[in-house]
């Protein structure tokens, strides 16, 4: 079995992140981006919430179209969060203005 086929047998859903030399990273299967400054991403993905961390991050190409975003900069943490997006939003949120 391939690695494409177990992909598909899990979820429905392909999905592809590419970080090339921890300064850019492609995202496919992309819902919306929730939220972004220069050193946090929230991507809303078909298979969850994608956080990105790092510095001078800037999002290069948004394309609902495609479902594809690119984020460039120095990219140091990547993490998916299964939870409810909405319960993540409040979170996130919340952290914000503590």
């Amino acid at each position: 079995m391939t690695v494409d086929e177990r992909k598909n047998v899990n979820t429905g859903v392909i999905q592809n992140l590419i970080l090339e030399n921890r300064k850019k990273l492609s995202v496919s299967g992309v819902n919306d981006v929730l939220s972004f400054d220069d050193e946090i991403v929230m991507i809303e993905t078909e298979l969850g919430l994608l956080t990105v961390k790092g510095d001078n991050l800037k999002i290069n190409k948004l394309s609902i179209d495609t479902s594809e975003v690119i984020v460039e900069g120095e990219i140091s943490y990547l993490a998916y969060s299964d939870k409810d997006i909405e319960n993540s939003r409040g979170n996130f949120i919340s952290k914000i203005f503590k």
